[in-house]
């Protein structure tokens, strides 16, 4: 597998929600409570972020990054971590926070522009939210390889887009990664664009995975929006990586349904009959509800109670963001610099000495 050129895409789960040959096998091998904790999960994931798109459009939360549409690719991941593993988001991984164990009322906080929502809880070993593109992968390579130099049990994973490959920082941490053979897994949701630019534009190469034939670890391609799939992939290379088999790339091939941000506009640059086909056809959590309410395992009302459940559990974290002790003004020169300089003092001065206003 060393150096593969792999182009196949894996799926375990049709469209239609119907189990590949491959995939009735990873579903006989699963407890009935993790087939259903797929669906929990993306529900909830899905409802956080309609609610939080409504929420920067009344002016609650500042500007956010829609995921609607990747869902199956953050949370088949992510279930397939554990405690020990060391995760490196970029801005749109809410819902593998999630599942990591951020608070939603601390996700929300993040996007209130509050620093408090950076600090995971003691034990959640996730990293803020990386903005500028791509930093975060040299940043994981360099956490893995510490964990094998140290004798750790534990992965690093380094979540970005597809537009990330086109930054040095992408090429070099493979490079890092396949010399040193180090415990990381690079996961790629390449939904199509690096915001308006088409991967086509982005790359000779026709997919993400065969990239890391020029680093010589293994490039899996797999259906981003089958969260089965998603997850047994990244079950096998966290496997290989903790028992010194070494890095993996994991393209999962997703389409987000809205736009790169809420101050961006998609319909600018993407074709109606692609968004349509991905958004009616592809859907990653009809998909597994068809697949779920087929073996038996989720009914109608079963459907509507987790909804219900979900839409409460929300609802508390936005009162308990909205309600948390508003910050000094001074907050504003906190966390940038190590020393501040002249001006900074003397305007953190003017700050404190009243008014609010800072020269």
């Amino acid at each position: 597998m060393i150096g593969q050129l792999n182009k196949e895409m894996v799926q375990y789960v049709t469209p239609e929600g119907h189990l590949t040959e491959q995939g009735r096998s990873c579903w006989q091998a699963l407890p009935e409570e993790s087939k259903l904790q797929f669906y929990r999960w993306m529900t909830l994931v899905r409802l956080f972020d309609r609610r939080a798109v409504l929420l920067q459009r009344q002016g609650r939360i500042g500007t956010y990054a829609p995921l609607e549409g990747q869902e199956a690719a953050q949370v088949g991941s992510a279930l397939a971590l554990t405690q020990a593993d060391w995760i490196f988001p970029s801005y749109r991984e809410h819902g593998v926070a999630m599942v990591a164990g951020m608070p939603l009322s601390q996700i929300f906080l993040y996007w209130m522009g509050r620093v408090e929502g950076c600090e995971a809880p003691e034990g959640v070993r996730l990293m803020p939210p990386y903005v500028p593109i791509a930093t975060q992968i040299p940043q994981a390579v360099g956490a893995a390889w510490a964990a094998k130099l140290k004798g750790e049990e534990s992965v690093a994973v380094a979540y970005f887009g597809d537009g990330a490959t086109s930054e040095g920082d992408f090429h070099e941490g493979c490079n890092f990664a396949g010399v040193f053979q180090v415990p990381v897994i690079l996961f790629c949701q390449n939904n199509g664009y690096a915001i308006s630019v088409p991967f086509s534009r982005q790359s000779a190469t026709e997919t993400v995975a065969e990239k890391t034939a020029a680093y010589a670890f293994e490039g899996v391609r797999v259906d981003g929006n089958d969260v089965l799939a998603v997850y047994d992939a990244m079950r096998q290379a966290v496997s290989k990586a903790k028992t010194g088999g070494g890095p993996t790339l994991i393209e999962a091939v997703t389409y987000r349904k809205g736009s790169h941000t809420t101050a961006d506009d998609a319909k600018r640059y993407r074709p109606e009959a692609e968004v349509k086909e991905w958004v009616e056809q592809k859907d990653p959590l009809q998909r597994y509800v068809r697949l779920l309410k087929a073996e038996g395992l989720l009914s109608d009302a079963d459907e509507l109670a987790w909804e219900a459940e979900c839409k409460e559990r929300i609802d508390l974290g936005i009162r308990e963001a909205e309600s948390a002790t508003p910050p000094p003004a001074t907050h504003m020169f906190e966390h940038v610099y190590a020393q501040m300089g002249s001006n900074e003092r003397r305007q953190r001065q003017q700050c404190e000495q009243g008014g609010g206003q800072v020269g």
